[in-house]
């Protein structure tokens, strides 16, 4: 098994004016009551629930990110540098009382022509009250187009002294035809590529009432983006389910965000966003039921494959090979890493 640094499984958003140092065990607390009073709608098995209220306990926030962007709006200069100050602040007390989600960051505007000087004031201001932010931060760049801005934003942070790394936003076709081009200009300081599917989708000219995440355009553009960044390290991301989980639509908004991470898993994309505390009760419920019902086949085979000592092998009607094998290997990482099984466990079952 790897000991890289582990992939959040998510993303949580919130706007920069509401972003306090305990926003994470707030959310943990707020997704804890979704679970209790809506556990009888919660897909999964008792496994996979009694693991999903462990983990809303511990960790319920993996990432989170200050949003200056849609999360924000527009405001007056003086506010939103009011704004920047206060969420530097926040973050500074939440260093020092540990309070803080083990990965975190911010979202400025978009570096286009009409919002690059805002956002450039917004990052010099947080910065200049953050000047060393906290391990595992990064800078997320919104509606990522042209190399330029990539470069600009890029140029700033080292202006400021800024070592973090940053993430692009993938969110029309112009930004998934110049995706290589963007990550080479930033200069190997590129940690994710998120992909934004409604601005995508807008973008293509699909109405919103035919929108959502298994959208073939979605899917396509997915699909380009692991055939283009793998093997470069650079993260993966989708977007999040619109529904959110409210009032009645509990059920509705539940399922379909279920369908949607499940489709994102078998697509190759294992982080997503949550924009509710109740989606982040799904969220761990959907990747833990993904990664628990593959689990018995997995086992299986890598155990066979192991025992007939790394030769091409055939487990059943699967013919695996070292190819396979390493698949695998990827999979039992990824379950470990996001807490859907134990190391011991895989241990146990004789995985090694």
């Amino acid at each position: 098994m790897s000991a890289t640094l582990y992939q959040p499984v998510h993303t949580v958003y919130g706007g920069a004016h509401l972003f306090r140092y305990d926003v994470a065990g707030k959310l943990g607390r707020l997704a804890l009551q979704a679970f209790d009073a809506h556990r009888a709608l919660l897909p999964g098995t008792d496994t996979v629930h009694q693991r999903v209220r462990a983990r809303l306990e511990w960790i319920p926030v993996q990432d989170y990110r200050i949003d200056f962007e849609d999360g924000y709006g527009y405001r007056a200069a003086e506010e939103e540098d009011a704004h920047a100050a206060a969420a530097a602040q926040q973050v500074s007390e939440g260093m020092l009382a540990g309070t803080l989600p083990p990965f975190l960051g911010i979202r400025p505007k978009s570096f286009h022509a009409a919002t690059r000087q805002r956002s450039i004031q917004t990052l010099r201001i947080f910065f200049k009250t953050l000047p060393e932010p906290p391990e595992h931060f990064t800078v997320t760049l919104p509606k990522a187009a042209a190399p330029e801005e990539v470069e600009s934003l890029c140029r700033t942070l080292h202006e400021l002294g800024v070592t973090c790394p940053i993430e692009l936003m993938i969110e029309t076709p112009e930004a998934l035809r110049n995706l290589n081009t963007l990550i080479d200009v930033a200069g190997g300081r590129c940690r994710g590529a998120h992909f934004g599917p409604y601005d995508f989708t807008s973008s293509c000219g699909i109405p919103s009432a035919s929108q959502g995440l298994r959208h073939p355009l979605c899917t396509h553009a997915r699909n380009e983006m692991l055939i283009k960044l793998a093997g470069t390290g650079v993260w993966l991301s989708d977007g999040p389910t619109a529904v959110l989980p409210v009032g009645d639509a509990v059920a509705q908004a539940w399922q379909t965000q279920w369908e949607d991470i499940q489709h994102a898993h078998s697509c190759g994309f294992y982080q997503g966003w949550d924009l509710h505390p109740a989606q982040i009760t799904l969220r761990y419920a959907a990747v833990f039921s993904f990664f628990l019902d593959a689990l018995p086949s997995a086992v299986r085979r890598i155990k066979n494959f192991q025992e007939q000592e790394a030769q091409a092998t055939r487990a059943g009607s699967s013919f695996d090979d070292e190819a396979t094998a390493r698949g695998l290997r990827i999979f039992f990482d990824r379950a470990v890493s996001c807490g859907a099984i134990i190391r011991d466990e895989l241990t146990a079952m004789g995985v090694h």
